[in-house]
């Protein structure tokens, strides 16, 4: 320990280094439940490449464990430390270097937050589309670590789609640059995309150029209210086999609704079953939504209500941002799932967390990103009480079989972290989980990145 902080303190300023307790056991864990996390030896905050570079030869030369964080509004346990780590903590290192209206790209550094980059690029007439929830506090390097996604992902994709090219500190201190800055690029394996959803186990994200779009319209947003689950998710299928784009598709389940009611007193029907929220930015949004509406009709909606209005669409997506805080007030914890199936198998993905909640006794709300079939199941229960929180776990693995089952993926962008691992080696398979075991050992012959996340 002494040894470790003389050296770091050799390349560091003071103002850098956070050895206090009582302040590191702040950077100890991200926003996951169930999932271990062990206390750091010293928390590192550096505002340059070479003072990332120093803490990692450091690491190496001392065969010290490094666990890099963002923001920690992560939900997998990815960002939590192990005992005796080096925190690398690159919030500090938060400017936007570059915007490029012509070749329609940002180079950032990884602490730059989400929203922040976001309102930058839109002085410019441009947009970066992926907007996780927490994209006011979440920054571009956690999003990049995650591959996390947003709510525009049904019509533009997430943050793997967006990502050109990266510069990256290397377990033993190296500099890499992976990727490119303009338009099209195909030389060599593509480890720009290797990087992007590796929860910093094979290196340190220390720049990114990211590619942008010319800022949409202002979307209208549409509001159907359904008698079942099963009814939402045909009118879902509908519209995406119909051919429509739209630029949010959301959905929520009767807990949901019902929660939502009760927290914001919006006055939806308590015989709502499910709410359907479906945007679009197009340049002629009521015809898009006029269109949908029959769809939803067609499939048995009770009620169909379009925005005419940027105001009135705003007060329809109020619903679904207050989904998570309304299930949060439910019980005094929350086990949020992030399962993604194929867009045809949504209702029996709906209809069986449904079961689940039924046979554990507990309150499970599902909110989805409809359009990409992404569910969100939120498992609600006491965490003072033990055997509810076994039913928790248990509801929580049922739901991750169930995913599985139905020929989905036990993350669409929350990550694996911690809370994953035992699924990723089921999804995988023992094939690729050997593989993917190979190319961590490349890159980190010593396992000293984020050590025991993923694996």
């Amino acid at each position: 320990m002494d040894d470790l902080l003389v050296r770091l303190r050799a390349g560091l300023p003071d103002d850098a280094l956070l050895t206090d307790p009582d302040v590191t056991v702040a950077y100890g864990r991200d926003m996951a439940s169930f999932c271990d996390a062990g206390t750091p030896a010293v928390v590192v905050l550096p505002r340059t490449v070479e003072q990332v570079q120093h803490v990692m030869r450091t690491a190496t030369e001392l065969r010290v464990p490094v666990v890099p964080q963002g923001a920690r509004t992560g939900l997998s346990g990815a960002a939590n430390a192990t005992d005796g780590c080096v925190v690398l903590s690159l919030t500090r290192m938060d400017r936007i270097l570059e915007i490029s209206p012509v070749d329609r790209i940002a180079v950032v550094e990884p602490g730059v937050v989400n929203a922040d980059l976001s309102r930058a690029v839109g002085a410019h007439g441009l947009t970066y589309p992926p907007d996780p929830s927490s994209w006011e506090s979440c920054t571009i390097g956690g999003n990049i670590g995650t591959a996390s996604g947003g709510l525009c992902c049904v019509k533009y994709g997430v943050t793997a789609e967006y990502v050109l090219g990266l510069e990256v500190v290397l377990a033993d201190g190296r500099l890499l640059t992976t990727g490119r800055r303009t338009a099209k690029g195909v030389a060599g394996y593509d480890l720009t995309r290797l990087f992007v959803g590796s929860e910093g186990t094979l290196g340190i994200v220390v720049g990114a150029v990211l590619a942008l779009r010319p800022k949409p319209p202002a979307q209208l947003v549409l509001g159907a209210e359904f008698p079942s689950a099963a009814a939402a998710c045909e009118a879902i299928c509908a519209i995406m086999e119909r051919g429509h784009t739209p630029s949010l598709l959301e959905l929520m389940d009767r807990t949901t609704v019902r929660a939502v009611n009760a927290l914001t007193r919006m006055g939806l029907p308590e015989s709502t079953e499910a709410l359907l929220l479906c945007a679009f930015d197009t340049s002629d949004p009521a015809a898009d939504l006029a269109a949908v509406g029959e769809l939803c009709r067609a499939a048995g909606a009770s009620e169909v209500v379009p925005a005419e209005t940027a105001a009135e669409s705003e007060l329809l997506l109020q619903a679904r941002r207050s989904a998570l805080p309304a299930l949060e007030r439910i019980s005094t914890a929350t086990m949020i799932d992030d399962v993604c199936v194929p867009r045809s198998r949504l209702g029996a993905m709906i209809e069986g967390t449904a079961r689940i909640a039924e046979a554990q006794g507990l309150t499970i709300g599902v909110c989805a990103h409809a359009g990409d079939g992404n569910t969100h199941p939120v498992v609600c229960f006491d965490q003072r009480d033990p055997d509810e929180s076994r039913r928790a776990r248990e509801s929580f693995d049922a739901i991750m079989a169930l995913g599985l089952e139905l020929g989905g993926t036990i993350t669409g962008e929350h990550g694996v972290g911690v809370l994953k691992k035992e699924w990723l080696a089921r999804e995988l398979g023992p094939v690729g989980l050997e593989l993917q075991r190979g190319i961590k050992a490349t890159f980190d012959p010593l396992n000293i990145l984020n050590p025991g996340k993923l694996f």
